[in-house]
This record gives structure tokens, sequence and C-alpha cells, in this order.
């Protein structure tokens, strides 16, 4: 499904500027466009398959010139003229891969003015307000975009949810920290701007989407990779309390938040080699900085040598302003919102590192080093825990290839996903599923599962539109997605998933926990502690891994403890049938 392509065109727009249009009353295709007045003034859509789309409506002034590197600002009203929202906002900058995390399909123009929105709507009924559906792209904080054909909001408002999607700032431009910045702000400021976008969209639909046809009061954020870290991290920011109700996150990983000095240090290294900026450039002189640099995708190495931006990529920071603790640690103090969670991940999730140019047989080496005196010992210790699973060839444990993409899928998403939903059903409700059913035209292509970011034309029920699978999409494809943007879209309108296979809760407990994952194939199953064993083992052992990905000492990070369950022994693995590995 997702195929990558030869190099797309890529076209750098120095700015967007959407100039408000009166629209006398005018049709769209399909019929009568509708018009919705906002706090900022009235806009009109289009007519698609009947939905009221609105595409590009801006919901914060465009963060260029003095603005970079500043909190979203209120946008300016266009009153009384009508902003005619026929077209998708601008990607943010960012950089353009070969390999690109959306398939087939390009961002296209690009723009540092790019804080805009989208809405899909079958209507306005006030006295029956639908449920609101908020998608939050992923991309590794620093590539995507909302106007992907894969995120389109059609099926799920023909189910009957009021969707929208939205671009957040991406890379150095959305997560950035400078000693000229902190200069600025009594380092005391944001460093997470891309994640004050996404609260800012928040903001918006809170204020804006009864208008539409929205229920205020029931809104769910639903995002994928970055995406699902990012409605993680919303959880458990303080300036997200009261803008969203439920949220479901899709694959989010296990890779650490920095420090406010980590950032700062990265900064410092990204402004010196591609920016020709030293440690004592001011935050005016920062700003000035040409919008093109950040599409880069390869800067100036300590030794002169080209090496890729993505080696510095961005992750959330704890910077004490959006988040005050990182996202794991919230969890485990219970620091998060009490509000019903769904998490879960692919069968294939390590897919994803080749993309970001990361070694999966490198990223093992170091973590069995870390692990302890005796490496050779510590590495046939983590084959074992494949050793009964069914659906693994043993001679796959010995090969690297095979066997650390299997490692670094449980420990960076299964487990992630396992623990999240642990920790937060002793607050709340939570869910977890594990989805393992390969497109029919992919299953040659991907014979070790699904890769990273295949279950969302599924969850999103875009397998007809994206334009990497709508010319391969089989009945049973489509039968497939039908189930699971049920369970998806109850949840949104109930707070409780439903469907097909009844989804029960998981408890959390030391003795009796009620651990269930729903298995989404064909057929959907429920599998109680599914990769229980492994995965207690991953958790005590991922102090070591934070530390192998955040570069810090393997001893400092195992004083911290996060993950640990204190004196619980891992239990006997299973061998559970109908797996796919």
């Amino acid at each position: 499904m997702l195929r990558p392509r030869t190099r797309p065109s890529f076209r750098f727009i120095a700015r967007r500027i959407t100039l408000p249009r009166p629209v006398p009353g005018s049709k769209a295709r399909g019929g009568v466009s509708m018009i919705i007045e906002t706090d900022k003034g009235h806009v009109e859509g289009t007519i698609e398959e009947g939905i009221h789309v609105f595409k590009g409506i801006p919901y914060a002034a465009p963060p260029v010139d003095d603005l970079r590197w500043q909190p979203p600002q209120a946008v300016t009203e266009w009153r009384p003229d009508v902003l005619k929202a026929d077209t998708f906002g601008l990607a943010c900058l960012q950089p353009v891969y070969e390999d690109s995390l959306d398939g087939s399909e390009p961002v296209g123009e690009q723009s540092e003015d790019c804080l805009y929105l989208n809405v899909w709507t079958s209507g306005v009924d006030t006295s029956k307000p639908k449920p609101v559906m908020v998608w939050i792209h992923g991309g590794a904080f620093k590539i995507g975009a909302s106007h992907i054909t894969m995120f389109s909001g059609l099926p799920l408002a023909r189910k009957g949810a009021v969707v929208v999607s939205f671009n957040y700032r991406l890379g150095n431009l959305g997560f950035f920290a400078h000693p000229g910045l902190e200069a600025e702000t009594g380092e005391q400021g944001p460093v997470n701007f891309g994640l004050l976008d996404q609260i800012a969209a928040l903001e918006w639909v809170k204020r804006n989407i009864a208008a539409f046809g929205g229920d205020p009061n029931n809104v769910t954020i639903f995002g994928q990779s970055a995406g699902g870290v990012s409605v993680l991290a919303l959880f458990a920011s303080p300036l997200a309390t009261g803008l969203f109700h439920k949220g479901i996150a899709q694959s989010p990983y296990a890779i650490p938040e920095h420090s406010r000095e980590k950032a700062i240090e990265n900064g410092t290294l990204v402004a010196s080699a591609l920016f020709k900026l030293g440690p004592d450039a001011t935050a005016a002189e920062l700003r000035k900085v040409p919008a093109e640099l950040f599409a880069a995708n390869e800067m100036e190495g300590p030794d002169g040598e080209p090496v890729p931006v993505g080696g510095l990529a961005p992750v959330p920071v704890v910077d004490g302003v959006v988040l005050k603790k990182k996202i794991r640690q919230a969890f485990k103090d219970g620091d998060q919102k009490v509000l019903p969670l769904i998490i879960g991940s692919t069968s294939n999730e390590a897919s994803v590192l080749a993309a970001f140019g990361m070694d999966p047989v490198a990223v093992l080496g170091r973590f069995v080093d870390a692990g302890g005196e005796d490496a050779t010992a510590f590495l046939q210790e983590l084959k074992s825990l494949y050793a009964k699973d069914p659906e693994v060839n043993p001679k796959e444990l010995d090969n690297k290839r095979r066997f650390a993409p299997l490692l670094l899928r449980d420990m960076l998403f299964t487990m992630q996903a396992r623990w999240i939903s642990d920790q937060h059903s002793k607050k709340s409700s939570s869910w977890r599923y594990y989805f393992s059913y390969v497109t029919e035209a992919d299953r040659e292509e991907h014979r070790y599962g699904v890769a990273h970011g295949n279950e969302v034309v599924y969850t999103m029920g875009t397998g007809d539109i994206f334009v990497g699978s709508k010319d391969v999409f089989t009945d049973n494809d489509r039968a497939v997605s039908e189930k699971v943007v049920d369970y998806w879209y109850s949840f949104a309108n109930t707070g409780t998933p439903s469907g097909s296979v009844a989804w029960p809760k998981n408890e959390y407990g030391l003795l009796n926990p009620k651990d269930h994952t729903l298995k989404l194939d064909d057929p959907i199953t429920l599998e109680k502690g599914f990769r229980r064993a492994r995965l207690d083992r991953f958790i005590m052992l991922y102090p070591t891994l934070e530390a192998v990905l955040s570069g810090e000492g393997a001893e400092e990070a195992e004083a911290t403890g996060t993950g640990e369950y204190p004196g619980v022994e891992p239990a006997q693995e299973p061998a559970s049938p109908g797996d796919h590995s």
C-alpha cells in the first residue's frame, strides 16, 4: 500500500496569502454550498459526495517573521467578506524524502505560513450535535500534512461525525530551542511550538465547531505515529485541559522526549551547521534565516561532510510549559487527563525505521551492549522471548536483519501501547488493539505484517480514496475497514468502542490483571494476555533502551525506573495462535 516512489517534485512558496473573497450565494459542484459564520468571519465550503467540506480555514496567524518561534497568535478577522474555503492550506515546511511515509502521495507545495485546518460535516442540526473527531497527522514531527487523501474526513463524516484535520509546525520550526531564544524568554518560554499549534487548533474547535454541526463537548482526538504521540502529549499537557474528551493513539512510539538542555544543544548544532549562526546569535538573527533552509534534508556535519537533518530529528521537549515532565512519567505519576483512551499498534511497526535512516541492527547492537556485562547471554535471553511464538520462524532469530525489527517493533510500539494502557487503566477507561490485517494486494510485499501507517486507511475508512490503495482495495479489505471504522466511530460517539466482537476495557492489576487486546484482522478476535511475558520483560528493560535512544547513561536511566513494575516477575509466555508477526 505505502509504496515509495521517485523523489516528488517540490516547489517552495515563501508565504501563502489567503485573501477573503465575497461569494454571493454561489453553487458548488454537487449542490449548494454552505456558508458558516466562525468567530473571525464567514466561510464558504464545497460539497463532495454529499458532504460539506471546508478547506484551508486559518486557525492562527501566519507564524512568519517576528512570529517565528512564537506561540500561535490570533487570526485577523476578515468580516464582512466571505472566505472561500475550497483549497487546502499548504503543507508546513519540511524535508522531501524519496521514501515518503505518505506513500505515493507527495505533500506538494510548502510554506512557513501553514496553520490551516479542514472540516467535513454532513450538515448542521442544532438539536442533534454530532461527535467531533480531530485528526493529528504523523511524520516524526518533521514531515506530513493534513491534506493527504489517506486522511480524508469523508468516510467518517458520512458515518455521522464532524471531522477536523490541521497542519502544525514541523521540524526545527515546530520544535526548537537556542540560547538566543532562551535570552528572549528568560529561559521560561515554550519550545514545543508544534504542540502549541495543536492546542490552538483544538481551541478553534471548541469555539467554532458547533456552527458546523459538531458537539464541542464531545471531541475525540486521534492520530498515528507522531500523531499518536501527540495524543498522549495532549493527555499529559496541562494546557490542553478541557479541549477534548477522548483519545485514540495509533502506533505511538516509545522514543523519549528531550530535556530542555538537550533541545538547546541540538538547536545550537542546527543553527551552526544549517544556518551558519553560532550560540551567540540573537533571536532576531535567527528569525531572519531564509525559510527555505528549513526544508533542507542535509546539513554540514562536524567533519564537514553532509549529514541528514533528521539525525537531529525533533521530538517533543520537556519545556516546563507544554510538557512539565516526560509523557511516560506523567502517565506513571497519574498526571494525565482522566479521559477514555484507545491505544494500539501494528504487526510490522519497525518498517518505519529505515525511512528515517535508522538501522534496526545498529540499534539492537547498542541495546545489547548496554544490557549487561555478557552481551551474548543477553542477546540469547532476548531471542528466547520469541522461541514459543508460532508465527516466528526459529531461523529468523539468528538473522539480525529479521530479529532486530521484531524486537524493536515490540519494544518501541507493542510494549508502549501495553504500558500506557496499563497505567491509564488505573485512572480511566482504556482499550488496547493490535492491527494485523494486511491488505490483500500487499501480502507478498508485506509478508512480515502491517507496515507502520498502513492501518490508517482502515481506521479512517479511506481505502477507496487514498491514491496508494484505491486501485487495489478489495471487497474483503473494505469489509474489514467497515468493522474497524465502527469501533472508532462508536468510541467517538459514546465513549465506548463497540463492533462485531465485544471489546472489554483493560484493568491493571498485579495479581489478576484484565489484559485484553482486540486483534484487528480477519476475523477480528479478542486475546487475553497478549504477549504478556515478553512485554513484561521489555517493560523492565525499557530504561536501558531509553538510555540508548536518548544518549543518557544506562545506569542513570535505570535509576529513573520509568516503566518498571517493582517486584513483579514476568509471567510465562503462552503460545498464541494466529498472530501475524
